[in-house]
């Protein structure tokens, strides 16, 4: 088992999140966050002031993900994020020692059952049709 993070622009967020539906990866988890990597500092002006942005805005992705997921995750990440310029971002794959569904108590690859593409578009459909 790995956690698998990326850092990626965030107009790349669409992209990414179907490649990795289409990978068969549908747990994951999104944050919005700044950061500073290769990408050159911007000056600003706002309200008349010069603001020096050190940060850029980025989306951070950390999804479990079983052995046999894995490059599959990776290749999905980099295809569809990639633009060729600097600050497309990076990939982090850690090792898993343990993990826990909560609802159920499984453990370990157990509790990374992949759910499919069509379970996740169905129950979202399903979400609409009430609300």
């Amino acid at each position: 088992m790995k956690l698998i993070s990326c850092v990626i622009r965030p107009d790349r967020l669409p992209a990414v999140k179907e490649a990795l539906f289409r990978a068969g990866v549908t747990g994951i988890t999104i944050t919005r966050a700044s950061g500073h990597g290769g990408e050159q500092d911007t000056v600003t002006v706002r309200r008349g002031t010069k603001l020096l942005l050190q940060f850029h805005e980025k989306v951070k992705i950390e999804m479990a993900c079983s052995e046999p997921f894995v490059e599959a995750t990776i290749n999905a990440i980099v295809g569809s994020a990639r633009t060729g310029m600097v600050g497309d971002g990076k990939i982090f794959v850690q090792p898993l020692d343990r993990v826990i569904r909560i609802r159920t108590g499984e453990r370990d690859n157990a509790a990374l059952t992949p759910v499919t593409v069509d379970e996740v578009q169905k129950h979202s459909l399903e979400l609409a049709v009430k609300n």
